[in-house]
């Protein structure tokens, strides 16, 4: 099952990329949240801002995605993560550094009985 329906709403500017600006809605009906918008962009679909509604559809939380890097020519990650708390004016920021592709890991590497080990 999908946890979110979707509604394209518009097409308008973000920084320096035009943006598809898209709704989407849980459907899990205890969520937080009762809706997000989210901007991305309509080149290389990265993700540039997504912003939370709270129960009351007041505007709760706004993430930001800065600094995408492209690794081995085909994946795009965010180098900063920053999320800010409208209501109460806290906020946190990720900065992410040296990415991984490609490190042998498989499927088999992501069972609850290995994850546990490693600890």
């Amino acid at each position: 099952m999908e946890k979110y329906s979707y509604r394209y709403l518009r097409e308008e500017p973000c920084g320096e990329w035009q943006c598809h600006v898209i709704e989407r809605k849980p459907k899990y009906k205890y969520s937080g949240y009762t809706r997000q918008l989210v901007w991305i962009d309509k080149d290389k679909y990265r993700i540039q801002r997504v912003e939370f509604f709270d129960r009351k559809n007041k505007p709760l939380k706004t993430l930001e995605f800065s600094g995408y890097q492209q690794y081995l020519d085909h994946y795009f990650r965010p180098d900063k993560m920053a999320m800010r708390n409208l209501q109460n004016g806290k906020s946190t920021t990720l900065e992410w550094k040296n990415y991984k592709f490609q490190t042998g890991l498989k499927d088999k590497d992501f069972n609850k009985n290995k994850l546990k080990n490693l600890r």
